[in-house]
C-alpha cells in the first residue's frame, strides 16, 4: 500500500509544515505539491474561486482502478479507522471474489455472497 498527500501548496510550504508541526513531522509519507492544481483538477476537488482543494481521499487498486472517493468539506474531519476498514474490505474482496464486505463489516467478520435471496434483507 502507497499513501500520498497532496495539496495546493508547494513542496516549500510542506517542508515548512513537516519542520514545524510536531504532527505533521511524524508522517512518513510523501507530501506532494499541487501549485498548478493540476492533480486536484484531474481528480474533481479543484475549488476554482479559492484555488483549493476540497478533502478528498481516493484509494486506487493495483489495476489503476478507484475502489473508494470520499470528498469531504473543509470543515467535516475524516476518520482514519473508518478509511482503514474500508480498505481491508476492499483488499478482501480483491482477494475473494464472489464475495462482498457488508456496512461495517471488521476484518474477520462474515461476508456474503450476492444473491437476488438477499435483495430487500440486508
Amino acid at each position: 500500500m502507497e499513501i500520498y498527500a497532496v495539496s495546493t501548496d508547494t513542496h516549500f510550504t510542506h517542508k515548512a509544515w513537516h519542520d514545524s508541526s510536531e504532527t505533521i513531522g511524524k508522517i512518513k509519507y510523501p507530501m506532494i505539491g499541487d501549485p498548478t492544481g493540476v492533480i486536484t483538477r484531474n481528480f474533481g476537488v479543484m475549488i476554482e474561486a479559492a484555488g483549493l482543494a476540497e478533502r478528498g481521499t481516493f484509494v486506487i487498486d493495483p489495476q489503476g482502478k478507484i475502489q473508494i472517493i470520499e470528498i469531504n468539506a473543509g470543515g467535516i474531519g475524516r476518520d482514519a479507522a473508518e478509511l482503514l476498514r474500508k480498505i481491508k474490505a476492499a483488499q478482501y474482496v480483491a482477494a475473494h471474489p464472489g464475495e462482498v464486505c457488508p456496512a461495517k463489516w471488521k476484518e474477520g467478520d462474515a461476508t456474503l455472497a450476492p444473491s437476488l435471496d438477499l435483495v430487500g434483507k440486508i
